[in-house]
């Protein structure tokens, strides 16, 4: 008895995130490959066995009418991903999507204007945090996995993990971030996360198993940027100190 569309689409998701976590890709990365099956499977009912360039070229295009370069190409990378491991069959339209050529620089926050937005900020955790992301040179998400046990201060420096291409790294460690960072893990307690979640306040984040939010981060940092009146993309991800580090 042959399953329906529907029946056979499942499994193949079900193939196509087991067939990602195999290839040891990132987290982040699992994501989108995973919501761009889902969104094409939406949009051809789950058969993705037979689409034909023309189908592909209609789907990308009307795709790139309501999102970004970026979107179209995480989910032409996870359609890649999804015919190479799950379909075991040459990728239907070569040549495809040629996205623009972009090369920006970051855009530069002087030490005064990093002052000024830590300052600024009224949650200790992620005052601490904006600080801790700036004076270590870190992105986002490596600031997010800190462990207590990534801090060496005898050798005054900052394991990081898993960081991008899933390589290890090792940051200085100044003397004013490692006080900073002792005194506030001295005020939660958490024995492993370095910044624990705050949904549990101060007496939940001792015992708290996830680090801060994501968003929440992301959203706060926005605002204390446009409190202080700073036109640039103020983002953990994306602003540099100017001036060098001591």
């Amino acid at each position: 008895m042959e399953l329906p569309v529907n029946a056979i689409f499942a499994i193949q998701y079900r193939q196509h995130l087991q067939h990602l976590k195999l290839k040891g890709l990132q987290p982040k990365t699992i994501d989108a490959y995973a919501r761009a099956i889902r969104r094409i499977g939406e949009r051809f009912n789950g058969d993705l066995d037979g689409l034909t360039a023309q189908q592909l070229t209609d789907y990308f295009t009307d795709l790139l009418s309501t999102h970004s370069w970026s979107a179209v190409k995480l989910d032409l990378y996870g359609l890649k991903f999804f015919y190479t491991h799950v379909l075991r069959k040459p990728w239907a339209a070569p040549g495809l999507i040629k996205p623009p050529k972009a090369q920006r620089l970051p855009d530069i926050v002087t030490v005064a204007e990093v002052q000024r937005m830590i300052a600024a900020t009224r949650i200790l955790s992620y005052r601490v945090f904006y600080f801790t992301l700036y004076s270590l040179g870190l992105r986002l998400g490596e600031g997010l996995r800190l462990q207590v046990s990534d801090i060496d201060a005898v050798r005054a420096r900052v394991h990081i993990r898993d960081a991008k291409g899933n390589k290890d790294r090792f940051v200085p460690l100044p003397s004013a971030t490692h006080q900073v960072l002792r005194n506030f893990w001295r005020l939660h307690r958490n024995p492993v996360l370095l910044f624990p979640n705050r949904a549990g306040g101060l007496k939940g984040s001792a015992s708290a198993t996830t680090p801060l939010d994501r968003g929440g981060v992301q959203i706060t940092l926005r605002q204390v940027a446009q409190d202080c009146g700073l036109k640039k993309r103020s983002r953990p991800t994306a602003c540099v100190i100017a001036t060098p580090r001591t």
